[in-house]
C-alpha cells in the first residue's frame, strides 16, 4: 500500500506541477510561431524540459493548424539548444521531417562545417534531434532542414 501510494503521488504530482502546466506553455509558443518563422513550422518553448508532446498533437486540432509543426526549440539542462523533430502521431518514431541524412550522427566542428551552420553540437544518427550552441543555431538548422523538406517534396 505504501509503496503504490507513493507511486500514485509521484504521478498526480508530474501532472500538477508539470504536465498542467505545459500545455499553458505549448499553446503560448503555438500561437506566437510566426515570429519565431513566418511559415509557422517551428515553435520555440519558453522553457526547456517541459512534456510538450503529447499538448501540441491536442492544440494542433483545437487550433485547426492546417500546416502542421515540424520543429520545436527548446533549451537543454546545459542550457545548450535543441531542434526537436514532431513524430507524424504522438506514439510514432517517424517525424513529419526529420533533419538532414548528411547531418545525422556527426558532431562539433565535423557538423559544423559540413553544415554551414556556426555552433553546432550533434545532430543524432536518426535524424529527430540536434544541438547547437545558440538559438539562432538551431533556428538555423530547422530552416535548412525545413527548405531542405521543401525541396524534396517539388
Amino acid at each position: 500500500m505504501e509503496v503504490v501510494g507513493k507511486v500514485f503521488l509521484d504521478r498526480v504530482l508530474y501532472y500538477k506541477n508539470s504536465w498542467l502546466p505545459a500545455r499553458g506553455l505549448v499553446e503560448e509558443a503555438l500561437l506566437a510561431r510566426t515570429r519565431v518563422d513566418e511559415s509557422g513550422e517551428i515553435l520555440c518553448l519558453s522553457q526547456g524540459g517541459c512534456p510538450w508532446k503529447e499538448h501540441l498533437f491536442t492544440l494542433e486540432k483545437e487550433h485547426n493548424i492546417l500546416c502542421p509543426i515540424k520543429y520545436v526549440l527548446y533549451t537543454d539542462t546545459a542550457g545548450k539548444w535543441r531542434v526537436q523533430c514532431v513524430s507524424v502521431r504522438p506514439d510514432s518514431f517517424e517525424n513529419r521531417l526529420s533533419l538532414p541524412a548528411e547531418w545525422r550522427g556527426l558532431r562539433d566542428q565535423e557538423l559544423t562545417e559540413k553544415s554551414g551552420i556556426p555552433g553546432c553540437i550533434f545532430v543524432h544518427a536518426s535524424g529527430f534531434i540536434g544541438g547547437n550552441q545558440t538559438y539562432e543555431g538551431v533556428l538555423a538548422m530547422a530552416r535548412y532542414s525545413q527548405k531542405l523538406g521543401a525541396a524534396d517534396e517539388k
